[in-house]
């Protein structure tokens, strides 16, 4: 009888638990969408942007022109129109963003490309790579021209000129949370620091549907929807098509002779799973932290793994291109051995390939082009013979 009365409690107890836990879930829900709400009294809500594929940010859109935009690392900024006044009761963690923005710092090299594609290059006014850093000819162009100038990298900028052309905004990629101390300076200066973190969307597509929150700080949102639909519809011409199942290695060879590959939940991987392929190490890293996107690993622990892989593209952006099957097989004698190299089905990527951002759906259907057997006009891969 003591037994079966102990078990009755104990279910009691355990049913009041739960009923507490999924009502404090509900409190600590409730709340969080509480404080997505609270910007200020003076605001009224509209709607929030319907985003299809991103999940790092978010944007809600408030009467008369404002718009509060999210960041997954819980900074919040929000979009003060043109004419428009700062909420005196605005939140002390929400920063105000004045349009139109000009004078941008560009540090997060990624998102060029999505300024290049809404036209909106004249928004930049300094970058953090200087004109031979860059792969795509329209900040190359601007860059040695003068419209934009080079303000020092991430961790060394040039606050002198910054200042002199008040800056209204930077934008920096995570590599900027090695020198907090950088970050910190900025914002004394009164200069905004919005933190891309695109790169840590696990769908590719969401890391292009980015362009839309750039779109809303340029005033060109139409032309950002535009463009990641173009994109978009380049990866549902090859999602109708049938999956090849072929294998792909993607690497490139570190100076000191290790061998370099992506982790399964890389976006690049999942880009070649996307064209229809099976990424040679899907199972690689899956259970390890987000720190890195990459993997070291001696070569004959990499030949054993992609030795018989279908395909093989060699990442080049790192080095340069190379320019034959030679300099690939130059690189290590172990490659001769490959089945890929024995079937003619070597890549290389071009050098643009991590600043085209706004090209992910174009970059699929190659690699699916690519495991097709169709090699001509391929735009970002070319095959080494």
């Amino acid at each position: 009888m003591m037994k079966r009365r102990t078990r009755a409690i104990a279910c009691v107890v355990c049913i009041i638990c739960a009923i507490l836990a999924s009502s404090c879930a509900g409190l600590k829900k409730d709340a969080g969408q509480e404080k997505e709400r609270t910007v200020s009294s003076m605001l009224q809500y509209d709607r929030s942007m319907e985003l299809q594929y991103a999940e790092e940010f978010k944007a809600d859109y408030y009467k008369d022109g404002y718009v509060l935009i999210s960041i997954s690392d819980s900074s919040r900024f929000l979009v003060i129109p043109e004419g428009g006044k700062i909420p005196e009761d605005l939140s002390p963690d929400i920063v105000p963003l004045k349009m139109p923005v000009r004078n941008i710092y560009l540090v997060a090299s990624a998102v060029m490309d999505m300024f290049v594609s809404i036209d909106a290059l004249d928004c930049v006014r300094f970058s953090g790579l200087k004109a031979e850093g860059w792969y795509l000819e329209e900040a190359k162009s601007a860059m040695e021209q003068g419209d934009i100038l080079y303000a020092g990298r991430y961790s060394a900028p040039d606050y002198e000129g910054i200042l002199a052309e008040q800056c209204g905004l930077a934008i920096e990629n995570t590599m900027i949370y090695h020198t907090p101390e950088v970050k910190e300076q900025l914002e004394k200066f009164h200069i905004p620091v919005l933190v891309d973190h695109s790169s840590y969307e696990n769908n590719p597509l969401g890391r292009t549907e980015w362009v839309k929150l750039y779109g809303i700080l340029t005033g060109r949102e139409e032309e950002a929807a535009a463009a990641f639909e173009a994109q978009e519809k380049a990866f549902e011409a090859v999602r109708e098509k049938e999956a090849s199942g072929k294998t792909v290695a993607f690497f490139y060879l570190t100076a000191n002779g290790e061998v370099n590959v992506r982790k399964a939940s890389d976006y690049l991987p999942k880009m070649i799973e996307m064209a229809g392929g099976r990424y040679i190490f899907d199972q690689l890293g899956e259970k390890e932290d987000m720190a890195s996107s990459t993997v070291t690993m001696q070569m004959e622990e990499f030949y054993a793994a992609a030795k018989d892989a279908d395909y093989v593209i060699y990442n080049s952006t790192i080095e340069g291109g190379l320019g034959s099957m030679e300099d690939f097989l130059a690189k290590s004698p172990l490659f001769e051995k490959f089945q890929a190299v024995q079937e003619n089905r070597v890549f290389c990527t071009t050098k643009n390939l991590y600043q085209s951002s706004m090209e992910l759906g174009d970059i699929i259907s190659d690699i699916h082009h690519m495991l097709a057997g169709e090699t001509d006009g391929l735009t970002y891969l070319y095959q080494l013979k």
